[in-house]
């Protein structure tokens, strides 16, 4: 038995000493990850020097940035992140920004948006984009159809500026790209204002009859004074050649809006 243990004790000890060493590759990439960090955390706070990102936080670890605080506009929270993801090395920014909420109810915010969506690119084909927005706990969700996406752009601009909108979702869609549409375009509104008791919506650019053209499919909207109003335009519209199919959802005003499918 003494022999054995004595024989035990002699491998130990003739047994290598393993040691666990880091490369000092290693200990340098930590190091120049940590300056890394740190020149980015500096490099992200230049970007936010402006008065409205003043409530805004940064961190980063890795490369990654977080942005936390609040900021008065959707438009700045979005600013914000746009800028942080321009400085050097920055590997992803993660926006936990809040928008400041304001005292407007849904509805007060629906109609301050609609109104500026109203007048909005009048002189560039304003009566051409039929868009909408609805709002639900200050998010906006923005519809309907945009001409292009310069029309869709700003139309989602208005929103993301608008004071208490904390969130805009957008689901407009954009007109394809058609010269035969563009042509039943033209032709629909002269044929639809050109007509003497309908001159007086192309006075106002804010009350349009609102003309959408896809794919030859002609799709009329907005709010009209009565029914042969409404009547009249759908009428015209059915005469221009080339058009496959009107479909008239003018509102006559005063009366209850209607459900479409």
């Amino acid at each position: 038995m003494r022999f054995l243990r004595t024989m035990i004790a002699a491998a130990v000890l003739a047994a290598p000493l393993v040691t666990l060493t880091v490369p000092p590759a290693a200990w340098a990439a930590a190091d120049d990850s940590s300056k890394d960090d740190a020149q980015i955390l500096k490099d992200a706070q230049s970007k936010l020097k402006n008065k409205k990102f003043s409530g805004v936080q940064v961190a980063v670890q890795n490369g990654m940035v977080t942005l936390t605080g609040s900021v008065p506009l959707y438009a700045d929270k979005q600013d914000a992140q746009k800028n942080v993801g321009k400085v050097k090395n920055v590997v992803s920014v993660v926006n936990d920004i809040q928008v400041q909420a304001g005292e407007s109810t849904d509805q007060q915010l629906a109609d301050k948006i609609g109104k500026q969506l109203a007048y909005d690119r009048v002189g560039y084909g304003n009566a051409f984009n039929a868009i909408t927005a609805s709002v639900q706990n200050g998010v906006v969700t923005m519809g309907g159809h945009a001409l292009g996406p310069v029309a869709k752009d700003s139309a989602l601009n208005i929103a993301k500026r608008t004071p208490g909108v904390t969130n805009v979702i957008d689901k407009i869609e954009v007109d394809p790209v058609s010269p035969m549409d563009d042509r039943i375009r033209q032709q629909v509104a002269r044929r639809v204002y050109g007509y003497p008791s309908l001159n007086k919506y192309a006075i106002n650019p804010a009350n349009p009859i609102r003309i959408t053209v896809i794919n030859g499919h002609v799709i009329l909207s907005g709010v009209v004074d009565n029914q042969s109003d409404k009547d009249v335009a759908g009428i015209q519209a059915n005469t221009v050649p080339g058009v496959f199919s009107v479909t008239n959802n003018l509102q006559v005003a005063g009366q209850p809006e209607e459900k479409r499918q």
